[in-house]
């Protein structure tokens, strides 16, 4: 059997900053799955370094996708 692996995601990270164009004084750029309000830009601020790179991110309900790696979701309410 054939089995196919999953591609690595620095991989994807660097072909990803290698096609996409760099912007002068550009903190951080960033593909997402959802259109960013500016709650979101201020929170993704805080998660990604200013390292005027471009990032993926994935959202989903209860977890993010951030350059393939996953970040669960907590809802402080559930948290006893």
């Amino acid at each position: 059997m054939n089995q196919t692996s999953m591609p690595d995601p620095k991989e994807h990270i660097k072909k990803l900053n290698d096609i996409m164009p760099k912007i002068p004084n550009m903190r951080w750029g960033a593909l997402t799955n959802a259109a960013p309000t500016n709650a979101k830009l201020n929170e993704i601020s805080k998660i990604l370094p200013h390292d005027k790179k471009w990032h993926s991110l994935f959202e989903e309900k209860d977890q993010v996708h951030i350059d393939g790696v996953t970040v669960r979701r907590k809802n402080l309410d559930s948290m006893t």
